[in-house]
């Protein structure tokens, strides 16, 4: 047996090698990559939290009615809300914001005990013309009111007969259906001339009578109407409607018989205004009627931009409270979205494990936890943004409250929906990303 040697020195041929491949020409540029990476995490996520919310869809619907419910009620508190709130402002229309009244003080009987409100004669004619002179204030009239008993052929009707100036008119923002109010030659000549509210019309002359030009007894006083005020409905409480206007100088001299007055109303220039009047008229009161203490006053003013912010200051209170409540439906059902999603972790461990072991990122897994969160709180948007209408319309068709849908209210439920979904997904998702794939793996 031999063995073969290479002779000594002998040259050994040498394998040409191939250049290196450059594999970046056929690769797109990083960002580009990074970008579609990214879009393509979210595309499959969204696909796979989709494919598990379909293989458990009674759980996701169950899961999504806190959600369902709590949009819904948000939406029809604040359509309910805003409902009422135009029906506040309807009947406070006719409240004109600039108006002050002022009122009589209270009588003191023996032993200091109080009558009430409006019971001290403490107003007078005079008083009224000194306030007509101050600045900012545009009109003023003395009010005497009255209980009258009205006949018109065969036909009689109890209501308030008030005895007014011509400016009274602009005061209470009345406007006439027919005829005309009283004038300046009326109040001075004490004419027996009234002007009808329209449920005193409809009482005495029946609907849709023209009362102008005939004549009605008033406290057995016959008087001529000269005017019919157009429907004002109800007002603070009171029907408006209800009510005969005369002549100031009429009503102290026919019917009253005193010559203190029942009130005193004006107006401010502006509403801006208002304030100071107000402080400008009890000053002046209080120099007229000698007093020093001002809470000795004989008498009160009402401002009336008080009582309309008082209205909407509650409203706007109520309206809050309303949604606050109904947000509470919110806050349950993300409380239900975390504890699904903690049980779909639990159940999917082995998958997760899987999913990690063969290349994905724990971003991957959050990412798509983070997606059926978000979409069993948007799908329970959606459906709560169609039901909470509904509930809100036959609710008000049986209350005759108008209905108001704001879409901001709708935009602002649904988002914060989809808001609830990510928060209360947020932990879910967190534990299945930090989950150890040898540990999933090892999961039955």
């Amino acid at each position: 047996m031999s063995f073969l040697r290479p002779e000594t020195g002998a040259q050994h041929a040498t394998v040409p090698q191939p250049a290196p491949l450059d594999r970046s020409a056929f690769l797109p540029p990083v960002h580009k990559y990074r970008r579609a990476r990214g879009f393509s995490a979210v595309y499959q996520g969204t696909r796979s939290a989709l494919r598990a919310l379909r293989a458990n869809a009674l759980r996701s619907l169950l899961t999504s009615l806190g959600i369902i419910i709590g949009v819904g009620a948000v939406i029809m508190m604040i359509s309910i809300s805003e409902g009422n709130a135009a029906t506040i402002n309807q009947r406070l229309s006719s409240l004109n914001p600039t108006q002050l009244t002022v009122f009589p003080g209270s009588a003191r009987g023996t032993g200091g005990v109080s009558a009430g409100l409006g019971s001290a004669q403490s107003l007078t004619l005079d008083d009224a013309n000194a306030i007509a002179q101050l600045p900012h204030v545009t009109a003023v009239s003395p009010l005497i009111n009255t209980q009258g008993q009205l006949v018109a052929g065969d036909q009689n009707w109890s209501t308030s007969v008030v005895g007014v100036a011509p400016p009274y008119q602009q005061i209470g923002g009345w406007q006439l259906q027919d005829g005309s109010f009283i004038s300046q030659d009326d109040e001075d000549s004490g004419h027996t001339v009234a002007v009808l509210g329209q449920t005193v019309v409809d009482n005495l002359f029946g609907p849709g009578a023209d009362p102008v030009g005939q004549s009605v007894r008033i406290n057995g006083v016959p008087f001529t109407v000269i005017g019919v005020l157009a429907p004002k409905g109800t007002t603070g409480g009171r029907n408006a409607d209800d009510v005969v206007y005369v002549p100031y100088t009429t009503a102290r001299q026919r019917l009253s018989g005193g010559r203190s007055l029942g009130q005193i109303v004006l107006t401010a220039d502006s509403t801006s205004d208002v304030g100071l009047v107000q402080n400008e008229v009890e000053q002046l009161l209080e120099q007229r009627h000698n007093i020093s203490n001002p809470q000795l006053d004989d008498f009160q003013i009402s401002n009336q931009l008080q009582v309309l912010q008082s209205v909407q200051g509650t409203n706007q209170a109520l309206t809050i409270l309303l949604v606050s409540v109904a947000s509470v439906s919110l806050v349950v059902g993300g409380i239900g979205i975390m504890n699904i999603m903690l049980v779909s972790v639990t159940e999917r461990t082995r998958e997760i494990g899987i999913r990690i072991a063969i290349g994905a990122r724990p971003r991957d897994v959050m990412t798509q936890f983070l997606i059926e969160a978000l979409v069993l709180s948007v799908l329970g948007g959606l459906i709560g943004i169609v039901l909470g209408p509904v509930g809100a319309l036959v609710l008000m068709h049986f209350t005759n409250t108008p209905f108001v849908l704001d879409p901001l209210s709708v935009l602002l439920a649904f988002g914060v929906s989809a808001l609830v979904g990510i928060i209360f997904g947020f932990y879910p998702a967190q534990r299945a990303a930090r989950l150890d794939p040898i540990v999933a793996l090892r999961t039955e």
